[in-house]
């Protein structure tokens, strides 16, 4: 229970758990812009080495990891191919344009498959009219609105083709562990095709605060400078180090059951009259719902959810998007199908309470 409600709008929403904040309280502190604090430190290559990466730098967000990269990759006036689903091109205020200030050359992407033929059509040398390609940027899982896994083999796709090119390859790794469990992987397998990579820490990790960025010790280096651009530089950091080292340790291998939990939510939902969800797109934690019911659209119906302590998100005119997260359990979830239910057939009662 958060602040009242059953939240599903995202894995943003979770608050840290007690061996977070017990981190917190005991974490050994310094100036980080001085490269001082001890914890930000070890957070930074245990990092590293999960992702198989040189070396690693503590931000506040994935969206300042994101801008940070492309700043060191691209130019100004240059080009990036970006899925035209991917958080980096939708949902960073323009960024791009703003403070990155490149160009971004969109991509349709199927199924979380990045066509290696569709990227090379889009990719230009420049000349006096057109924008040179810097970066090709992916995003693994796809699409915060489904979570689509973006395989091993099409990653590597895209470096070749990239090598071929003498182009960099980037990735907004920002739920990238909840692929790893869903494909059985390491970490480290699905970055090895990436010349760098980020992830959140607040997301389905529950942490507070921070993305980290990894590369190799040149691109971190260079980063570094980028995020005192950004005002990122920051002193006794290990507050938000330490519930990251935390989440590291304990929080990675348990996101199977997230995944598991949304795809055991969305297969009883898929089978509700007036609900339709394509179960071959839930594929981690995300579940994207149709509303097919015609006296009820999304607003409605988050308004009925909403009266059950219910929370869920708004993602088009008839449709809506629920995440699962550590803070929802089995019984949550069994709550949630009676009451989706139950307004989908008329009926608003329901018998068993939420919560003891």
């Amino acid at each position: 229970m958060i602040n009242g409600y059953l939240d599903l709008r995202s894995d943003t929403v979770t608050l840290p758990k007690a061996e977070m904040m017990d981190a917190i309280a005991n974490a050994s502190l310094g100036d980080d812009i001085m490269g001082e604090d001890a914890t930000v430190n070890e957070l930074q290559r245990k990092a590293a080495d999960l992702l198989g990466m040189e070396d690693a730098l503590l931000v506040t967000s994935g969206t300042m990891a994101n801008q940070i990269a492309i700043m060191n990759f691209a130019q100004r006036g240059q080009e990036v191919i970006v899925g035209n689903e991917s958080h980096i091109l939708n949902l960073e205020g323009a960024a791009l344009a703003a403070v990155a200030q490149v160009q971004a050359r969109p991509m349709t992407v199927k199924n979380g498959y990045f066509d290696p033929e569709i990227v090379e059509s889009l990719i230009s040398s420049g000349d006096i009219q057109r924008a040179k390609t810097a970066l090709i940027s992916i995003e693994n899982t796809y699409n915060l609105n489904a979570g689509q896994i973006v395989s091993i083999e099409n990653t590597k796709e895209i470096k070749e083709l990239a090598v071929q090119h003498g182009l960099p390859v980037y990735l907004d790794g920002a739920r990238i562990f909840n692929a790893a469990v869903a494909l059985e992987a390491a970490p480290k397998d699905l970055c090895k095709h990436v010349d760098a990579v980020q992830f959140c820490l607040t997301k389905g990790l529950g942490c507070p605060l921070g993305s980290i960025l990894a590369g190799s010790k040149e691109f971190i280096q260079h980063a570094k400078m980028n995020r005192q651009r950004l005002g990122g530089g920051m002193r006794q950091a290990g507050i938000i180090a330490a519930p990251g080292i935390y989440a590291l340790d304990h929080m990675i291998d348990r996101l199977k059951e997230d995944n598991q939990k949304a795809y055991q939510l969305a297969k009883k939902l898929s089978a509700v009259e007036g609900i339709h969800i394509n179960l071959d797109n839930v594929q981690t934690n995300i579940i994207a719902v149709n509303i097919t019911k015609e006296d009820i659209d999304a607003d409605k119906f988050i308004e009925l959810l909403k009266e059950k302590q219910i929370k869920v998100k708004k993602i088009g005119k008839r449709k809506i998007r629920m995440i699962v997260h550590y803070l929802i359990t089995d019984e949550n979830i069994e709550y949630l199908f009676e009451n989706m239910k139950g307004i989908m057939s008329g009926s608003r009662t329901v018998q068993h309470q939420l919560f003891d």
